[in-house]
């Protein structure tokens, strides 16, 4: 039995063998045309970025609905499910590269990481531009497109930095709309740390106590900066990300629902239902029977 979610990668997604550099630069009207399959729920095996200029309708990102609103943008992270429910005439721009793509260009292989866009959290995934910034990042796009077409073996690295100017024009705007404070801030440094323990540990590390140690901090300040910055607790960021990943996992059915519960390492199929109805109020069985419905 074959995955209910289809994964692509980013040669399926060019439709054509695509250079070593894994990248592919589109306006979205071009790439919508011939790609009609991706409105049907789906995960890619790459990064990938879209900025509406026109349109309406929706798009979901792990699960989440958003509305389509003239410039803004939305980031993906390799493993997320994604589809569209546009309405009306759609452009913007739209680039997919490659986990490997910033290797040759960056020493430090986490960079990406840096980026609240880029941690697989939807709600942080979508950022609308500020009036300000709408036409300098629509130059970048432009001129990445404008490289994209050139035959020149030093278009990759101008493309890469105009990149990384996009993403940290983008990052300008989401801590300038936020109450978060500056990125030196150490409870921020904090929170940041922690989110990233959570993505490495969720299935075996189930409990705030068990992540302060990694920390340095007790449980009540840590709690007290996950509520500062994302009004949350912290128990409520592991059992998201938990949820999260049973979401993603129940969408294969090549796994059944006592596989799904050991893989998150809860004791029995019992209390993982348990947990999943509680905090969804929805069984795993009808969760996976309605996102069934949505791909047929």
């Amino acid at each position: 039995m074959k995955p209910v979610i289809p994964v692509y990668d980013i040669c399926a997604i060019a439709q054509k063998t695509i250079d070593e550099n894994d990248l592919l630069i589109e306006r979205f009207s071009m790439y919508l045309q011939t790609r009609k399959k991706l409105w049907l729920p789906h995960r890619h095996s790459f990064y990938h970025l879209v900025m509406f200029t026109k349109g309406g309708g929706g798009h979901t990102i792990d699960f989440v609905q958003f509305p389509v609103v003239p410039f803004q943008i939305y980031f993906m992270i390799p493993g997320q499910v994604h589809s569209w429910d546009f309405e009306g005439e759609m452009d913007g721009y739209v680039i997919n590269f490659s986990s490997e793509f910033f290797q040759p260009f960056l020493k430090d292989p986490d960079y990406l990481d840096q980026f609240s866009f880029f941690k697989g959290n939807c709600e942080s995934s979508v950022v609308s531009l500020t009036e300000s910034e709408r036409e300098r990042i629509v130059m970048l796009f432009e001129y990445m497109l404008e490289e994209s077409s050139l035959e020149d073996k030093g278009k990759t690295d101008i493309i890469r930095a105009l990149l990384l100017e996009l993403f940290m024009r983008v990052d300008r705007i989401v801590l300038s709309s936020t109450s978060q404070l500056p990125k030196h801030n150490s409870n921020y440094h904090i929170l940041r740390e922690y989110q990233r323990l959570i993505d490495l540990h969720f299935a075996t590390l189930k409990l705030p106590g068990e992540y302060v140690s990694f920390l340095n901090v007790t449980v009540d300040h840590l709690n007290e900066i996950c509520k500062e910055f994302l009004g949350q607790s912290s128990g409520q960021l592991i059992r998201n990300r938990i949820l999260l990943e049973a979401k993603r996992l129940l969408v294969n059915a090549d796994l059944s629902i006592s596989e799904i519960a050991y893989q998150l390492n809860f004791s029995d199929n019992s209390y993982f239902t348990k947990f999943f109805k509680k905090y969804t109020q929805i069984t795993p069985e009808s969760f996976r029977k309605q996102a069934l419905i949505k791909v047929v």
